[in-house]
Protein backbone atom coordinates (compact mmCIF):
# COMPACT_ATOMS: atom_id res chain seq x y z
CA UNK A 1 0.00 0.00 0.00
CA UNK A 2 1.57 3.41 -0.95
CA UNK A 3 1.73 5.86 1.69
CA UNK A 4 0.62 8.90 -1.10
CA UNK A 5 -3.22 8.75 0.39
CA UNK A 6 -4.51 9.99 3.31
CA UNK A 7 -4.79 8.13 6.46
CA UNK A 8 -8.66 8.22 5.78
CA UNK A 9 -8.44 7.01 2.17
CA UNK A 10 -6.43 3.94 3.18
CA UNK A 11 -9.01 3.13 5.26
CA UNK A 12 -11.66 3.21 2.89
CA UNK A 13 -9.56 1.29 0.24
CA UNK A 14 -9.17 -1.33 2.92
CA UNK A 15 -13.17 -1.41 3.94
CA UNK A 16 -13.94 -1.54 0.16
CA UNK A 17 -10.82 -4.24 -1.02
CA UNK A 18 -12.17 -6.34 1.68
CA UNK A 19 -16.34 -5.99 1.37
CA UNK A 20 -16.57 -4.83 5.30
CA UNK A 21 -18.47 -2.85 6.60
CA UNK A 22 -17.85 0.11 9.61
CA UNK A 23 -19.61 -2.02 12.04
CA UNK A 24 -17.44 -5.21 11.13
CA UNK A 25 -14.24 -3.23 11.39
CA UNK A 26 -15.75 -1.58 14.95
CA UNK A 27 -15.63 -4.91 15.88
CA UNK A 28 -12.20 -5.55 14.54
CA UNK A 29 -10.24 -2.58 15.59
CA UNK A 30 -12.33 -2.01 19.16
CA UNK A 31 -13.15 1.71 17.79
CA UNK A 32 -16.64 2.94 18.16
CA UNK A 33 -18.84 2.42 14.55
CA UNK A 34 -19.80 6.29 15.33
CA UNK A 35 -16.17 7.35 15.90
CA UNK A 36 -15.04 5.65 12.77
CA UNK A 37 -17.43 6.79 10.38
CA UNK A 38 -17.17 10.72 11.76
CA UNK A 39 -13.09 9.79 11.42
CA UNK A 40 -14.10 8.64 7.40
CA UNK A 41 -16.20 11.85 7.19
CA UNK A 42 -13.41 14.20 8.14
CA UNK A 43 -15.61 15.23 11.18
CA UNK A 44 -13.48 13.94 14.05
CA UNK A 45 -9.84 13.96 14.24
CA UNK A 46 -7.87 10.55 15.08
CA UNK A 47 -6.75 10.01 18.48
CA UNK A 48 -3.16 8.39 19.02
CA UNK A 49 -4.87 5.19 20.61
CA UNK A 50 -7.60 5.34 17.73
CA UNK A 51 -4.62 5.44 15.30
CA UNK A 52 -3.22 2.41 16.60
CA UNK A 53 -5.95 0.37 16.82
CA UNK A 54 -6.97 1.08 13.55
CA UNK A 55 -3.24 -0.10 12.07
CA UNK A 56 -3.50 -2.83 14.33
CA UNK A 57 -7.25 -3.58 12.65
CA UNK A 58 -5.64 -3.09 9.30
CA UNK A 59 -3.31 -5.75 9.66
CA UNK A 60 -0.13 -2.95 9.43
CA UNK A 61 3.01 -2.83 11.57
CA UNK A 62 2.90 -0.55 14.50
CA UNK A 63 3.58 3.79 13.76
CA UNK A 64 2.80 2.62 9.64
CA UNK A 65 0.27 5.71 9.28
CA UNK A 66 2.61 8.09 11.75
CA UNK A 67 4.48 9.87 9.09
CA UNK A 68 0.84 11.01 7.94
CA UNK A 69 -0.56 11.61 11.01
CA UNK A 70 1.89 14.44 11.91
CA UNK A 71 0.64 16.43 8.97
CA UNK A 72 -2.82 15.32 8.76
CA UNK A 73 -3.78 15.37 12.24
CA UNK A 74 -1.40 17.45 14.53
CA UNK A 75 -0.40 20.15 12.21
CA UNK A 76 -3.05 20.73 9.37
CA UNK A 77 -5.21 20.91 12.20
CA UNK A 78 -5.91 23.06 14.87
CA UNK A 79 -2.68 22.19 17.56
CA UNK A 80 -3.19 20.40 20.36
CA UNK A 81 -1.38 18.76 22.92
CA UNK A 82 -3.97 16.10 23.55
CA UNK A 83 -2.95 14.48 20.43
CA UNK A 84 0.93 15.60 20.26
CA UNK A 85 1.76 14.81 24.21
CA UNK A 86 0.46 10.91 23.12
CA UNK A 87 2.33 10.38 19.57
CA UNK A 88 5.18 11.51 21.20
CA UNK A 89 5.24 9.00 23.84
CA UNK A 90 4.20 6.17 20.89
CA UNK A 91 7.45 7.23 19.12
CA UNK A 92 9.71 7.29 21.99
CA UNK A 93 8.07 3.56 22.36
CA UNK A 94 8.47 2.63 19.17
CA UNK A 95 12.21 4.08 18.47
CA UNK A 96 10.50 6.10 15.79
CA UNK A 97 12.97 9.11 16.35
CA UNK A 98 12.38 10.66 12.78
CA UNK A 99 8.80 11.20 13.05
CA UNK A 100 9.59 12.00 16.66
CA UNK A 101 11.91 14.75 15.63
CA UNK A 102 9.94 16.41 12.82
CA UNK A 103 6.96 16.56 15.03
CA UNK A 104 8.90 18.52 17.57
CA UNK A 105 10.75 20.74 15.04
CA UNK A 106 7.13 21.89 13.33
CA UNK A 107 6.09 22.17 16.95
CA UNK A 108 8.54 24.67 18.12
CA UNK A 109 6.95 27.63 16.09
CA UNK A 110 4.38 27.78 19.04
CA UNK A 111 6.76 28.77 22.01
CA UNK A 112 3.99 27.74 24.37
CA UNK A 113 4.76 23.82 23.59
CA UNK A 114 8.32 24.88 25.39
CA UNK A 115 7.34 23.61 29.24
CA UNK A 116 5.45 20.67 28.08
CA UNK A 117 8.53 19.56 25.87
CA UNK A 118 10.67 19.91 28.60
CA UNK A 119 8.62 17.98 30.84
CA UNK A 120 7.95 15.16 28.21
CA UNK A 121 11.92 14.93 28.06
CA UNK A 122 12.14 14.67 31.48
CA UNK A 123 9.57 11.76 31.47
CA UNK A 124 11.68 10.08 28.84
CA UNK A 125 15.26 10.89 30.68
CA UNK A 126 13.80 9.06 33.54
CA UNK A 127 12.40 6.43 31.85
CA UNK A 128 15.52 5.56 29.87
CA UNK A 129 14.08 6.86 26.87
CA UNK A 130 17.28 8.80 26.59
CA UNK A 131 17.99 9.27 22.80
CA UNK A 132 13.93 10.46 22.70
CA UNK A 133 15.37 12.56 25.71
CA UNK A 134 17.49 14.59 23.96
CA UNK A 135 15.55 15.15 20.57
CA UNK A 136 13.97 16.68 22.80
CA UNK A 137 16.14 18.79 24.79
CA UNK A 138 17.94 20.19 21.69
CA UNK A 139 14.55 21.40 20.25
CA UNK A 140 13.55 23.51 23.73
CA UNK A 141 17.20 24.43 24.50
CA UNK A 142 17.59 25.83 20.39
CA UNK A 143 14.37 27.76 21.23
CA UNK A 144 15.47 29.23 24.82
CA UNK A 145 19.02 30.09 23.41
CA UNK A 146 18.82 33.32 24.13
CA UNK A 147 16.93 33.51 27.05
CA UNK A 148 18.67 33.05 30.78
CA UNK A 149 16.02 30.34 32.11
CA UNK A 150 17.26 27.34 34.46
CA UNK A 151 15.00 25.25 32.14
CA UNK A 152 18.01 25.95 29.32
CA UNK A 153 20.59 25.23 31.37
CA UNK A 154 19.24 21.87 33.02
CA UNK A 155 18.29 21.09 28.92
CA UNK A 156 21.77 21.67 28.73
CA UNK A 157 23.31 19.41 31.73
CA UNK A 158 20.95 16.49 30.49
CA UNK A 159 22.47 17.34 26.95
CA UNK A 160 25.92 16.89 28.51
CA UNK A 161 24.95 13.83 30.75
CA UNK A 162 23.87 11.97 27.89
CA UNK A 163 25.75 13.28 25.23
CA UNK A 164 29.17 11.70 27.14
CA UNK A 165 30.24 8.73 25.82
CA UNK A 166 33.91 6.79 25.13
CA UNK A 167 35.75 9.61 22.74
CA UNK A 168 37.57 12.13 24.85
CA UNK A 169 37.80 14.53 22.38
CA UNK A 170 33.97 14.53 21.80
CA UNK A 171 33.62 14.53 26.11
CA UNK A 172 35.70 17.82 26.05
CA UNK A 173 33.85 19.20 23.60
CA UNK A 174 30.86 18.60 25.48
CA UNK A 175 32.11 20.11 28.88
CA UNK A 176 33.43 22.92 27.40
CA UNK A 177 29.61 23.96 25.74
CA UNK A 178 28.54 22.98 29.12
CA UNK A 179 30.53 24.66 31.45
CA UNK A 180 29.23 28.10 31.55
CA UNK A 181 25.90 26.65 32.15
CA UNK A 182 26.47 25.36 35.74
CA UNK A 183 25.96 28.80 37.85
CA UNK A 184 22.37 29.38 36.21
CA UNK A 185 21.35 25.83 37.09
CA UNK A 186 19.28 25.33 40.47
CA UNK A 187 21.78 24.88 43.86
CA UNK A 188 20.52 21.42 43.69
CA UNK A 189 21.97 20.37 40.11
CA UNK A 190 25.36 22.30 40.27
CA UNK A 191 26.95 20.12 42.70
CA UNK A 192 26.55 16.88 40.85
CA UNK A 193 27.03 18.66 37.46
CA UNK A 194 30.95 20.20 39.12
CA UNK A 195 31.34 16.42 39.87
CA UNK A 196 30.85 15.43 36.31
CA UNK A 197 32.86 17.87 35.26
CA UNK A 198 35.78 16.67 36.82
CA UNK A 199 35.57 13.46 35.61
CA UNK A 200 35.56 14.57 32.09
CA UNK A 201 38.41 16.30 32.68
CA UNK A 202 40.26 14.19 34.84
CA UNK A 203 40.01 11.43 31.62
CA UNK A 204 41.66 13.70 29.45
CA UNK A 205 44.17 15.29 32.00
CA UNK A 206 43.22 18.74 32.64
CA UNK A 207 45.01 19.52 35.83
CA UNK A 208 44.27 23.12 35.78
CA UNK A 209 41.10 23.13 34.61
CA UNK A 210 40.43 20.05 37.36
CA UNK A 211 42.06 22.83 40.19
CA UNK A 212 39.83 25.23 39.02
CA UNK A 213 36.36 23.47 39.26
CA UNK A 214 37.38 21.26 42.14
CA UNK A 215 37.94 24.92 44.17
CA UNK A 216 34.45 25.80 42.93
CA UNK A 217 33.20 22.63 44.04
CA UNK A 218 34.54 23.06 47.43
CA UNK A 219 33.19 26.66 47.68
CA UNK A 220 29.51 25.53 46.16
CA UNK A 221 29.47 22.91 49.16
CA UNK A 222 30.51 24.17 52.03
CA UNK A 223 28.15 27.54 51.37
CA UNK A 224 25.29 25.16 50.85
CA UNK A 225 26.13 23.01 53.77
CA UNK A 226 26.22 25.97 56.09
CA UNK A 227 23.10 27.43 54.67
CA UNK A 228 20.85 24.46 52.84
CA UNK A 229 22.05 21.03 54.40
CA UNK A 230 18.70 19.99 55.42
CA UNK A 231 16.37 20.95 52.86
CA UNK A 232 17.62 18.26 50.21
CA UNK A 233 17.71 15.82 52.05
CA UNK A 234 14.94 13.34 50.74
CA UNK A 235 14.95 14.97 47.19
CA UNK A 236 16.17 13.58 43.82
CA UNK A 237 19.67 15.75 43.81
CA UNK A 238 22.08 16.12 44.69
CA UNK A 239 22.39 12.57 44.49
CA UNK A 240 23.98 12.40 47.53
CA UNK A 241 24.55 14.28 50.61
CA UNK A 242 26.28 17.69 50.78
CA UNK A 243 29.68 16.68 52.26
CA UNK A 244 30.32 14.04 49.71
CA UNK A 245 31.21 17.13 47.42
CA UNK A 246 33.25 18.66 50.19
CA UNK A 247 35.48 15.85 50.51
CA UNK A 248 35.56 14.98 46.91
CA UNK A 249 36.61 18.54 46.36
CA UNK A 250 39.18 17.64 48.74
CA UNK A 251 40.23 14.47 47.46
CA UNK A 252 40.60 16.10 43.86
CA UNK A 253 42.89 19.02 45.23
CA UNK A 254 44.82 15.95 46.26
CA UNK A 255 45.41 14.14 43.01
CA UNK A 256 45.95 17.85 41.71
CA UNK A 257 49.08 18.20 43.87
CA UNK A 258 50.06 14.67 43.46
CA UNK A 259 50.51 15.15 39.34
CA UNK A 260 52.28 18.69 40.75
CA UNK A 261 54.43 15.91 42.14
CA UNK A 262 53.77 18.79 45.43
CA UNK A 263 53.31 15.76 47.88
CA UNK A 264 53.45 17.81 50.85
CA UNK A 265 50.35 19.65 49.60
CA UNK A 266 48.58 16.56 48.91
CA UNK A 267 49.03 15.09 51.88
CA UNK A 268 47.81 18.19 53.64
CA UNK A 269 44.61 17.92 51.46
CA UNK A 270 44.17 13.83 52.08
CA UNK A 271 43.97 14.97 56.23
CA UNK A 272 41.28 17.69 55.12
CA UNK A 273 39.26 14.33 53.63
CA UNK A 274 40.17 12.21 56.32
CA UNK A 275 39.17 13.63 59.45
CA UNK A 276 36.09 16.13 58.63
CA UNK A 277 35.81 17.09 62.51
CA UNK A 278 34.11 19.93 60.75
CA UNK A 279 31.30 17.82 60.16
CA UNK A 280 27.95 18.32 62.67
CA UNK A 281 26.02 15.08 63.80
CA UNK A 282 25.97 13.11 60.72
CA UNK A 283 23.51 10.47 59.85
CA UNK A 284 23.87 6.96 58.76
CA UNK A 285 24.47 7.94 55.28
CA UNK A 286 26.74 10.36 55.95
CA UNK A 287 28.67 8.32 58.52
CA UNK A 288 29.35 5.83 55.42
CA UNK A 289 30.39 8.70 53.21
CA UNK A 290 33.07 9.52 55.84
CA UNK A 291 34.37 5.74 56.33
CA UNK A 292 34.97 5.98 53.04
CA UNK A 293 37.17 8.72 52.46
CA UNK A 294 38.73 7.75 55.35
CA UNK A 295 40.03 4.38 53.35
CA UNK A 296 40.48 6.15 50.35
CA UNK A 297 42.87 8.44 52.68
CA UNK A 298 44.76 5.12 53.54
CA UNK A 299 45.37 4.57 50.18
CA UNK A 300 45.87 7.52 48.68
CA UNK A 301 48.69 8.19 51.59
CA UNK A 302 50.30 4.56 50.49
CA UNK A 303 50.05 6.25 46.68
CA UNK A 304 51.70 9.46 46.98
CA UNK A 305 54.39 8.03 49.31
CA UNK A 306 55.07 5.51 46.35
CA UNK A 307 55.05 7.91 43.88
CA UNK A 308 57.39 10.17 45.57
CA UNK A 309 59.58 6.95 45.32
CA UNK A 310 59.54 5.19 48.72
CA UNK A 311 59.38 2.32 47.08
CA UNK A 312 59.75 0.20 50.88
CA UNK A 313 55.37 1.17 51.39
CA UNK A 314 54.09 -1.10 48.36
CA UNK A 315 54.16 -4.23 50.30
CA UNK A 316 51.92 -2.12 53.12
CA UNK A 317 49.77 -0.28 50.25
CA UNK A 318 49.57 -3.87 48.43
CA UNK A 319 47.76 -5.46 51.55
CA UNK A 320 46.06 -2.70 52.22
CA UNK A 321 43.43 -2.48 48.93
CA UNK A 322 44.06 -6.97 49.10
CA UNK A 323 41.39 -6.56 51.61
CA UNK A 324 39.29 -3.82 50.11
CA UNK A 325 38.93 -5.71 45.86
CA UNK A 326 37.40 -1.62 44.67
CA UNK A 327 40.36 -0.35 44.95
CA UNK A 328 42.91 -2.74 43.15
CA UNK A 329 42.48 -1.49 39.78
CA UNK A 330 43.49 1.77 40.89
CA UNK A 331 46.78 0.75 42.76
CA UNK A 332 47.71 -1.56 40.44
CA UNK A 333 47.43 1.49 38.07
CA UNK A 334 49.29 3.58 40.85
CA UNK A 335 51.90 0.20 41.57
CA UNK A 336 52.96 0.04 37.17
CA UNK A 337 53.45 3.58 37.28
CA UNK A 338 56.00 3.72 40.25
CA UNK A 339 57.18 0.24 39.16
CA UNK A 340 58.25 1.97 35.82
CA UNK A 341 59.15 4.97 37.12
CA UNK A 342 61.75 3.66 40.26
CA UNK A 343 62.68 0.45 38.52
CA UNK A 344 60.73 -1.92 41.09
CA UNK A 345 60.31 -5.52 40.17
CA UNK A 346 56.49 -6.39 40.94
CA UNK A 347 56.19 -9.64 38.92
CA UNK A 348 55.00 -11.05 42.37
CA UNK A 349 51.86 -8.93 42.36
CA UNK A 350 51.31 -8.87 39.00
CA UNK A 351 50.71 -12.50 39.48
CA UNK A 352 48.80 -12.12 42.34
CA UNK A 353 46.18 -9.83 40.98
CA UNK A 354 46.52 -11.04 37.38
CA UNK A 355 42.09 -10.76 37.53
CA UNK A 356 42.54 -7.84 37.96
CA UNK A 357 44.15 -6.30 34.82
CA UNK A 358 41.12 -6.29 32.69
CA UNK A 359 38.63 -3.92 31.93
CA UNK A 360 35.77 -3.74 34.03
CA UNK A 361 33.35 -1.43 35.97
CA UNK A 362 34.73 0.11 38.39
CA UNK A 363 32.77 1.37 41.89
CA UNK A 364 33.19 1.91 45.48
CA UNK A 365 30.67 1.84 48.11
CA UNK A 366 29.12 5.33 47.32
CA UNK A 367 28.63 3.81 43.66
CA UNK A 368 29.99 3.51 40.27
CA UNK A 369 32.92 5.05 38.68
CA UNK A 370 33.02 7.18 35.81
CA UNK A 371 33.53 5.03 32.74
CA UNK A 372 35.57 7.82 31.24
CA UNK A 373 38.08 7.77 34.08
CA UNK A 374 38.03 4.13 34.08
CA UNK A 375 39.01 3.79 30.58
CA UNK A 376 41.44 5.99 30.12
CA UNK A 377 43.26 4.52 33.72
CA UNK A 378 42.51 1.02 31.91
CA UNK A 379 44.26 2.44 28.22
CA UNK A 380 47.04 3.69 30.63
CA UNK A 381 47.92 0.53 32.60
CA UNK A 382 48.38 -1.44 29.45
CA UNK A 383 50.82 0.85 27.84
CA UNK A 384 52.97 0.85 31.58
CA UNK A 385 52.01 -3.34 31.47
CA UNK A 386 54.08 -3.12 28.20
CA UNK A 387 57.09 -0.59 29.51
CA UNK A 388 57.66 -2.96 32.18
CA UNK A 389 58.10 -6.20 30.10
CA UNK A 390 60.16 -4.37 27.54
CA UNK A 391 62.37 -3.53 30.64
CA UNK A 392 62.48 -7.08 31.23
CA UNK A 393 62.92 -7.56 27.95
CA UNK A 394 59.63 -9.75 27.57
CA UNK A 395 59.52 -8.30 24.00
CA UNK A 396 56.57 -10.31 22.70
CA UNK A 397 53.89 -9.66 26.01
CA UNK A 398 55.35 -6.23 26.00
CA UNK A 399 54.14 -5.83 22.31
CA UNK A 400 50.79 -7.60 23.26
CA UNK A 401 50.46 -4.98 25.80
CA UNK A 402 51.26 -2.00 23.74
CA UNK A 403 48.74 -3.01 20.52
CA UNK A 404 45.75 -3.38 23.19
CA UNK A 405 46.39 0.15 24.86
CA UNK A 406 46.63 1.49 20.93
CA UNK A 407 43.34 -0.33 20.15
CA UNK A 408 41.78 1.53 23.56
CA UNK A 409 43.58 4.64 22.97
CA UNK A 410 41.62 4.59 19.55
CA UNK A 411 38.25 3.69 20.64
CA UNK A 412 38.52 6.36 23.11
CA UNK A 413 39.98 8.90 20.63
CA UNK A 414 42.98 9.45 23.35
CA UNK A 415 45.56 11.66 21.11
CA UNK A 416 48.08 11.16 24.25
CA UNK A 417 47.41 7.63 24.03
CA UNK A 418 47.97 7.22 20.52
CA UNK A 419 51.46 9.39 20.77
CA UNK A 420 52.51 7.53 23.89
CA UNK A 421 51.77 3.90 21.70
CA UNK A 422 53.31 4.34 18.33
CA UNK A 423 56.58 5.63 19.68
CA UNK A 424 56.82 2.94 22.16
CA UNK A 425 56.31 0.42 19.13
CA UNK A 426 58.47 2.44 16.70
CA UNK A 427 61.46 1.96 19.54
CA UNK A 428 60.61 -1.69 19.75
CA UNK A 429 59.85 -2.44 16.39
CA UNK A 430 62.58 -4.30 15.62
CA UNK A 431 61.70 -7.08 18.25
CA UNK A 432 58.07 -7.66 16.79
CA UNK A 433 56.82 -9.97 14.29
CA UNK A 434 55.50 -9.45 11.29
CA UNK A 435 52.10 -10.57 12.16
CA UNK A 436 52.22 -8.13 15.33
CA UNK A 437 53.78 -5.26 12.59
CA UNK A 438 50.65 -5.56 10.46
CA UNK A 439 48.03 -5.57 13.16
CA UNK A 440 49.74 -2.61 14.41
CA UNK A 441 49.88 -1.13 10.65
CA UNK A 442 46.36 -1.49 10.42
CA UNK A 443 45.72 0.39 13.81
CA UNK A 444 47.87 3.32 12.80
CA UNK A 445 45.32 3.26 9.11
CA UNK A 446 42.53 3.25 11.75
CA UNK A 447 44.20 6.63 13.64
CA UNK A 448 45.25 8.45 10.17
CA UNK A 449 41.45 7.95 9.15
CA UNK A 450 40.02 9.50 11.90
CA UNK A 451 42.68 12.15 11.43
CA UNK A 452 41.35 12.41 8.01
CA UNK A 453 37.98 12.86 9.16
CA UNK A 454 38.69 15.72 11.22
CA UNK A 455 40.50 17.41 8.98
CA UNK A 456 37.58 17.26 6.28
CA UNK A 457 35.12 18.56 8.68
CA UNK A 458 36.93 21.68 9.02
CA UNK A 459 37.03 22.24 5.37
CA UNK A 460 35.16 25.61 4.38
CA UNK A 461 35.12 27.12 8.06
CA UNK A 462 36.54 30.77 8.45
Amino acid sequence: MEMTATIREQMEEFLHKNEMTINRFAEISEVNSGTLSNILNGNRPISMQQLDRITSGMGLEEGYFYELYIDECIFHATPDWRRLGPFLHRCAELGKLDCLDKAVRMTMDNISYSPLLFETAEVFFKEGKHEAAVLLYRSVAESERFQHSERLALCQYRLFVLELADDQDANLQAAVYFEPYVDRLDEMYQLDALVKLINVNLSLHRWNKIKDLAERLENKGLAQYKQLRNDFKNQEYPKQPIIFYILYAYLIQADVSREQEDYEKGLYYISLYSEPDWIQEPDAQERKIITQFKEWAEANRYSYQLMAGQAEVIIDYVEYVAKREDEIFLALCNIMIAANRYYIQIDHILERFQDYLVLQEQKSHLGKISKQVTLDRFTRLLAELAIYNFKREHFDRGIDYLLESLTYSIRINSVKGMLRCMGLFEQFRHVSSFEKQKQYKNLVSEVHKRNEKKIGLSVGYL
